[in-house]
C-alpha cells in the first residue's frame, strides 16, 4: 500500500510556484499519513511504502506504533519500505540516513531499504539542490560503493532487505556484475501499469529473481507540477473499463489484479477510503488469458513520471529501452 505520494518533479527547471507546491505537498502528505494509514491498516493493508522524500515518516511511525499499542497489528505484521534519498548516495551518508529514517519511523528496522534513483545530488538538507540558474546540482557517486554500505545495513539488522527502485537493466546489471556483491537488489521499483507494462524489465529482473515492484500502477494523479497533463488517463481507456464491466469490478482493480497475475509486487496511493477499502478487493477473481493479453496490448510506453530536471545527467535511467 502505498500510502504516501511520490515527488517526481518534472519540467525543464523550477518554475515560480515550485517551492510553494513543495511546501503543501509535504503538509498535504503528512496530513493524509495520519488520516488513512490508520484506515489503511485496519482495512488489512500490511505493506506500507515510505520515503525519506515524502517527508511524513514520522506521521506513518506515530500510525504504526499506535496500531501496534491497540493490538491491530504485531510489528512483524507490518511490511515497511523507506528509501535513500539522492543527497544521502555517498557511502558515509547512507548509514545516517537510515538511522534518522528509523528514528522517524519509531522502528529498529525496516523491511526493505531502497535506493531510490540512480542518481546522486548535492549532499544537504534540500531535496533538490540547484545553482542560480535552477539546475540540479549533482554529486559524483559510484552507485556500487553505496551498494556496499546498504549491504553493511542489512548486515547491522536495520534493514532485513536492500533494493533499488528507476534503475534501468544496464544500471542493474552493474550492481550484479559488481566484485565482491555480497546481496543481490531484491527489488526494482518502477513506474508500471498498462501503459508502460515494462515487460522487458520485468522478464530481465525475473531472470535474475529480482522482484518487480509497480508505482503509480494506477496511472497517476492529475498534478500539473510534476505529470504531463497531456497524457491519456488510464483508468478511462476503453478496453480495461470493458474488462472491469465484465467482472463487474472497476478499471483500477482490473489494473492492479493484472500486475498481481504477472507476479509484479503492486502499489496504490491511498488517500481516499473508499479506494482503500475497495484497492484490497483485489484478490477474490482472476483476469482470464485474452483479458491479460488485452491489457498487455495497451502499453504504450507512456511515463507519467519523467524527472525531466534528470535527462541528460548521469545516471538517468529512462534513455533505456528498459
Amino acid at each position: 500500500m502505498k500510502l504516501c505520494s511520490p515527488v517526481d518533479y518534472s519540467g525543464s527547471g523550477f518554475p515560480s510556484s515550485f517551492h510553494l507546491f513543495l511546501s503543501l505537498a509535504e503538509e498535504v502528505a503528512k496530513r493524509e499519513a495520519l488520516e488513512f494509514t490508520p484506515f489503511a491498516i485496519e482495512v488489512g493493508f500490511r505493506h506500507i511504502d515510505c520515503a525519506h522524500v515524502y517527508q511524513n515518516e514520522e506521521e506513518i511511525g506515530q500510525v504504526i506504533r499506535s496500531k501496534i499499542a491497540d493490538g491491530t497489528v504485531r510489528r512483524e505484521d507490518i511490511f515497511c519500505t523507506s528509501k535513500l534519498w539522492l543527497t544521502s548516495l555517498r557511502p558515509e551518508l547512507v548509514r545516517p540516513a537510515l538511522e534518522k529514517s528509523l528514528k522517524n519511523l519509531q522502528l529498529d528496522y525496516v523491511d526493505l531499504y531502497i535506493m531510490h534513483y540512480p542518481l546522486a545530488l548535492k549532499p544537504g538538507e534540500e531535496l533538490f539542490p540547484k545553482d542560480e540558474n535552477g539546475k540540479l546540482i549533482l554529486d559524483s557517486v559510484d552507485f556500487c560503493r553505496t551498494w556496499e554500505t546498504l549491504e553493511k545495513c542489512k548486515d547491522a539488522g536495520l534493514t532485513k532487505s536492500i533494493g533499488v527502485s528507476n534503475f534501468n537493466h544496464k544500471q542493474l546489471e552493474k550492481i550484479l556484475n559488481k566484485p565482491g556483491l555480497k546481496y543481490k537488489p531484491v527489488c526494482n521499483q518502477v513506474e508500471c501499469h498498462p501503459y508502460l507494462n515494462q515487460s522487458k524489465l520485468l522478464d530481465f529482473c525475473k531472470s535474475h529473481e529480482i522482484v518487480l515492484v509497480a508505482y503509480a500502477a494506477l496511472g497517476s494523479q492529475r498534478v500539473k507540477e510534476w505529470v504531463n497533463p497531456n497524457h491519456p488517463v488510464l483508468l478511462e481507456d476503453p478496453i480495461l473499463s470493458a474488462i472491469a464491466k465484465k467482472h463487474k469490478k472497476t478499471a483500477a482493480l482490473v489494473a492492479l489484479r493484472y500486475q498481481i497475475q504477472r507476479g509484479v509486487v503492486v502499489l496504490a496511493k491511498g488517500n481516499n477510503k473508499k479506494w482503500i477499502k475497495e484497492n484490497i478487493q483485489v484478490f477474490d477473481f482472476q483476469l482470464t488469458p485474452e483479458d491479460m493479453k488485452a491489457i498487455d496490448d495497451l502499453n504504450r510506453n507512456i511515463r507519467y513520471y519523467e524527472f525531466h530536471l534528470g535527462v541528460g545527467q548521469p545516471g538517468y535511467p529512462f534513455s533505456e529501452e528498459y
